[in-house]
């Protein structure tokens, strides 16, 4: 399937751009993280398992088991403090 994928501050530095299209075949969130650690590199340092990241589908905060579907969009951010 095909989804739009946008990344923030500290993500979107590491990986050196602010988004991108991809097709997948990730049925989840989960899947879809580990599919781009696995390109390696800077995905791998920004994205690994451990890491403090967030994710929205959609614009909505979801944890990893969150299904996929066709034509989303997928963020993928540090946690933000502030004040």
């Amino acid at each position: 399937m095909k989804l739009t994928i946008k990344y923030f501050a500290s993500v979107r530095e590491a990986i050196g751009m602010g988004g991108e299209n991809v097709s997948t075949a990730a049925s989840t969130l989960a899947g879809l993280r580990e599919e781009l650690v696995a390109r390696g590199g800077a995905y791998a340092e920004a994205l690994a398992q451990g890491k403090a990241v967030r994710m929205a589908l959609d614009q909505v905060m979801r944890d990893e088991a969150a299904a996929l579907k066709e034509g989303c969009e997928v963020a993928f951010f540090p946690p933000v403090t502030g004040g």
